[in-house]
């Protein structure tokens, strides 16, 4: 085994993969917007994968991110029986998936930062004449 992937890690990576096209090609409703699997971690025991997900373009619509976790807890039998096809594990884990906010977020505080440095220039710039 390569030093640094656990078991772990080499399961949710391959879940990631798998849920990704299940998500885009086989769950049929339509409340499901283009929902981007971000990370999968999965418990030790096998017990858990939680789930990361964003929803292209409408990260700043809370109606419809509602609309969208409410669709993939719907599917969460579905894809766990797809899941266990696919993916040959003894224990197929429970699916749970969380709205990932850490795009939101990091995008959020790279304009504070360009915000900061342009006010931090127009400061600098005054100050010189």
């Amino acid at each position: 085994m390569a030093d640094g992937f656990s078991r772990t890690s080499r399961i949710g990576d391959q879940l990631q993969k798998e849920l990704a096209s299940l998500i885009q090609f086989e769950v049929k409703d339509p409340r499901l917007g283009l929902v981007t699997v971000n990370e999968v971690r999965v418990a030790k025991d096998l017990g858990y994968a939680d789930i990361y997900y964003t929803v292209l373009g409408k990260d700043d619509q809370p109606e419809v991110l509602a609309e969208n976790q409410a669709a993939l807890d719907s599917a969460k039998g579905f894809l766990r029986r797809r899941l266990a096809k696919e993916v040959k594990l003894r224990v197929m884990p429970l699916l749970r998936f969380h709205y990932d906010e850490s795009v939101v977020n990091g995008s959020r505080m790279s304009s504070l930062i360009d915000e900061a440095i342009l006010d931090d220039q127009a400061k600098n710039g005054n100050e010189g004449e």
